[in-house]
């Protein structure tokens, strides 16, 4: 606050006052609007969670079918490769050998998978 050279007290005061209505009007609860309509709460969260519900349920018939694809194919593999198992040489049935053991590996992954 600049004071001129004629400003006396009283006007000083009279400022001081202006500026302290002004800082505690701030403050003061302003008008609110009223809603539009009545919030139904209960109505958005059940919406929400038969969502969340759907997609979980859909993407645990995308991973359950996935699985099972998977375990399909592991075991056509197998059936081919016992298929030509017994004409087969030693580097062939350790290559069986070897999608055998994958093959397990993949069916105690998928049953662990199915317990969660």
């Amino acid at each position: 606050m600049a004071n001129a050279p004629h400003d006396n007290f009283a006007d000083r005061l009279s400022a001081a006052a202006a500026a302290r209505r002004v800082l505690i009007a701030a403050f003061k609860p302003k008008p609110s609007q009223p809603a539009i309509g009545p919030i139904d709460r209960a109505g958005e969260r059940a919406a929400h969670l038969k969502q969340v519900r759907n997609d979980r349920a859909e993407t645990k018939a995308v991973r359950k079918a996935a699985t099972l694809a998977d375990q399909e194919a592991a075991a056509r593999a197998i059936a081919d490769l016992e298929a030509e198992a017994p004409g087969a040489k030693h580097g062939e049935r350790k290559v069986l050998s070897a999608a055998e053991a994958k093959a397990k590996r993949d069916a105690r992954y998928a049953a662990r998978q199915a317990r969660r």
